[in-house]
C-alpha cells in the first residue's frame, strides 16, 4: 500500500487551509456489503473461521463499542466479515484518509491522530452511537505490535466506556500477526487466521464498575503472546523469509551489547559486530549456532531491550540524534515532503528542527503514553511520527541502523517516569 506524496516548501504547507471537521456517516448497506465482498478473497486464502460467544445478548439494532487487537492489514477484513450486516463506524488513523477522504467516510471511518489527545474523536464516537445508532470499531492499541505481544493501552479507555454507555464486544484475532508481522516488510506467510467474537460487558456492567476495574478487565482481554501461541500450538511457518527485518525489533546484541548491527535475513539473525548467529526456526523460537541463544523467545529479548533503555534514561545516558527526511500531514489531499532536518530525543522529549531553520518543534515526554512509529510505512521507509492536532511530522531516518523500536520504548518509559514523578510530588505534598 502506498500514499500520495508531494514535495512542497515548509512555508507553503503551513499556509494550507485546514479541512473542516465533518461528523461521521453511517455506512450504507451497499458499502457494508462491498467491504465484506472485497475481504472474502483474502480470508479464503487464510482459511478464516471464527467463533461467537454471548452475542445473542446484543440486540440487532443496538450499538456497541467493538474492541479489536491490532495485528496487520487483515484486521478490518475480519471485522467487516464477522460483524456483517451490523452498521459500524471505524476509528482509523488520519493518514488512511489521504487521497480517498470521500471513500473512507462512506465506509464509516472516523479519522484520528495516533497518540494525541483528541476530544473531537470522543465527540464523534458519541455521535455515532447516540445519533447514528451505529456501533464503533476501535483498535485501542493504536499501533501494531512489534514483538507479537500486547502494546500499551491508554489509561483513559475505562473512562471512554463510561462515557459511551454502550455494551462492549471484543474481536480477538489469532494468526494474523504470524501471517504478516510488521517487521517482515509486508511479506505474507501461509498461516491460518481465525477470530473469536465475545460479548464482554453490558451497559449495566460498565456503570457498576470503576474506571480502574474496567481498565483491569481490558488489560486482561488484550494480553497475548503470538510467538508463545505459535510454539504451544505448533503453528509452522516454513517460509525462508521469516527472519527478514527481524533486526528492526531485536536491534541490540545481547552478547556484545552493540546496537544497530544485527541483521535479519532469510531464516537467520546475526550480529555483524561480534558474529553471533541465531536461527528463527519454523515454530518461532530462536536457536543459536553455538548452542547458547541467550534469548530463545523474541518477546523476552525485546523486554530486555526495554530494560536497557530504562536504565539509560535513569542514568541520564539516553540520547537520539539523527538526520531525517521530514514529511508533513496537514490535510487529506496528500503527504507533503518539506525537507530535511534533525530529530533529537532525550529525557526532555523530542526536538525536531529543519527546513532551513524554519521548522522548530518540541514535544514533552508527558505528551503521550506511546509513540507513533512504524516499519516500512506506506513503503516509504521506517518512520517516527510526532506532532499535534495542527500538524503531524513524519521523520524518516537517513542513516543506517535500527532506531525506531528503541525510540518507541524510550518514549513509553519516559512517560512512565514522568507519571511516577508526578505521583511522588503529589504524595509528598499531601504529607506536608
Amino acid at each position: 500500500m502506498k500514499i500520495k506524496n508531494r514535495d512542497l516548501p515548509y512555508d507553503e504547507v503551513l499556509a494550507i487551509p485546514r479541512e473542516p471537521h465533518l461528523p461521521p456517516k453511517r455506512p450504507t448497506m451497499l458499502f457494508r456489503t462491498l467491504l465484506k465482498t472485497l475481504s472474502a478473497r483474502e480470508l479464503r486464502a487464510v482459511d478464516f473461521s471464527y467463533t461467537s460467544k454471548g452475542m445473542e445478548r446484543l440486540g440487532p439494532d443496538e450499538p456497541a463499542l467493538i474492541l479489536m487487537n491490532h495485528s496487520s492489514f487483515i484486521d478490518l477484513k475480519i471485522a467487516a466479515t464477522v460483524l456483517y450486516p451490523r452498521p459500524f463506524n471505524i476509528v482509523c488513523t488520519s493518514d488512511g484518509f489521504v487521497g480517498k477522504r470521500g471513500l473512507m467516510r462512506s465506509l464509516g471511518c472516523i479519522p484520528t491522530k495516533k497518540f494525541i489527545l483528541d476530544t473531537t474523536l470522543v465527540r464523534d464516537m458519541r455521535y455515532a452511537v447516540d445519533k447514528l445508532r451505529d456501533s464503533v470499531l476501535l483498535y485501542p492499541e493504536a499501533g501494531y505490535s512489534f514483538d507479537g505481544t500486547a502494546t500499551t493501552l491508554p489509561a483513559s479507555l475505562g473512562k471512554l466506556l463510561k462515557m459511551l454507555k454502550v455494551p462492549v464486544v471484543m474481536i480477538k484475532s489469532s494468526g494474523a500477526f504470524l501471517r504478516d508481522p510488521l517487521y517482515n516488510m509486508l511479506q505474507l506467510r501461509k498461516v491460518k487466521v481465525s477470530a473469536s467474537v465475545t460479548y464482554v460487558l453490558s451497559s449495566e456492567d460498565i456503570q457498576a464498575k470503576s474506571v480502574e476495574e474496567l481498565n483491569a478487565i481490558l488489560k486482561e482481554l488484550f494480553a497475548f503472546d503470538n510467538f508463545k501461541d505459535q510454539q504451544e500450538q505448533r503453528i509452522r511457518v516454513d517460509e525462508n523469509i521469516r527472519a527478514d527485518g527481524l533486526n528492526r525489533v531485536l536491534y541490540k546484541c545481547p552478547v556484545c551489547l552493540t546496537e544497530g548491527e544485527t541483521e535479519g535475513k532469510g531464516t537467520h539473525l546475526r550480529c555483524r559486530h561480534c558474529g553471533k548467529v541465531w536461527e528463527l526456526d519454523e515454530y518461532g523460537r530462536l536457536r543459536a549456532e553455538d548452542g547458547d541463544p541467550i534469548f530463545s523467545h523474541i518477546p523476552d529479548w525485546y523486554a530486555w531491550e526495554r530494560d536497557c533503555v530504562r536504565k539509560e534514561l535513569e542514568e541520564g545516558r539516553y540520547r537520539l540524534e539523527l538526520p531525517v527526511v521530514i514529511r508533513m500531514l496537514v490535510d487529506t489531499k496528500c503527504l507533503y515532503t518539506v525537507g530535511e532536518g534533525t530529530l533529537t530525543h532525550t529525557v526532555d522529549g523530542f526536538h525536531l528542527n529543519g527546513c532551513g531553520g524554519k521548522l522548530d518543534y518540541r514535544q514533552s515526554p508527558a505528551f503521550s503514553y506511546s509513540l507513533n512509529a512504524d516499519y516500512y510505512w506506506y513503503e516509504l521507509g521506517d518512520m517516527i511520527s510526532i506532532g499535534n492536532l495542527n500538524a503531524l511530522y513524519y521523520c524518516f531516518p537517513k542513516t543506517a541502523g535500527d532506531v525506531v523500536a528503541k525510540t518507541r520504548l524510550a518514549a513509553e518509559e519516559l512517560f512512565k517516569m514522568q507519571r511516577r514523578e508526578k505521583r511522588k510530588i503529589r504524595n509528598d505534598g499531601g504529607m506536608l
